[in-house]
């Protein structure tokens, strides 16, 4: 028994653990860890380059951008997935049931901005987060935008999939 329990000594000290995790900012006060995936350069890059994240953008661009891509690739479950796939109302009721999601997704997003949310914090990932999700008002300016996004997307995808036969002719295919 006293075996065992000097082996798990030894392995949460082990130093080849200790070559490639570290301590965020290597300050173990911080509780989080770096590792060779979150503080990765391209790890950073690709997150930091999010409509969320990236730098210079105003918050209703923030939230146009996330809510088109959200309306468009919510639209495909319910319209190719959904209880009435295999009718023609397909793409109509996908479309419905996208518009109302979003519509939900909106209010979830209205009612954390209006529960004084915390401050973002800095991490290894993103050491800069916008001011855009420091106050109510950035949370707002993005759930109206958000609507508006995810609403467009929803009706681009939705025209999209109801004409992709006059669109695939167009194009001679």
């Amino acid at each position: 028994m006293a075996q065992a329990v000097d082996a798990s000594k030894n392995r949460s000290s082990d130093p080849r653990n200790q070559e490639v995790v570290f301590p965020e900012w290597r300050n173990p006060q911080r509780g989080n860890l770096e590792t060779p995936i979150n503080a990765s350069g391209l790890t950073k890059w690709y997150i930091n380059n999010l409509p969320a994240y990236r730098p210079g953008i105003t918050t209703f661009r923030r939230g146009i951008e996330i809510g088109m891509a959200h309306g468009y690739w919510i639209f495909g479950p319910f319209a190719k997935l959904g209880p009435l796939r295999d009718t023609a109302d397909a793409n109509f009721a996908g479309l419905l049931a996208t518009l109302g999601l979003i519509v939900i997704l909106t209010g979830t997003l209205s009612l954390y901005a209006n529960s004084n949310p915390n401050q973002p914090v800095a991490t290894v990932t993103v050491p800069n987060p916008p001011d855009s999700f420091k106050s109510s008002e950035g949370w707002n300016n993005f759930a109206s935008a958000f609507l508006i996004g995810g609403l467009g997307g929803a009706v681009v995808a939705y025209f999209i999939a109801s004409n992709l036969g006059l669109i695939l002719g167009v194009f001679g295919k």
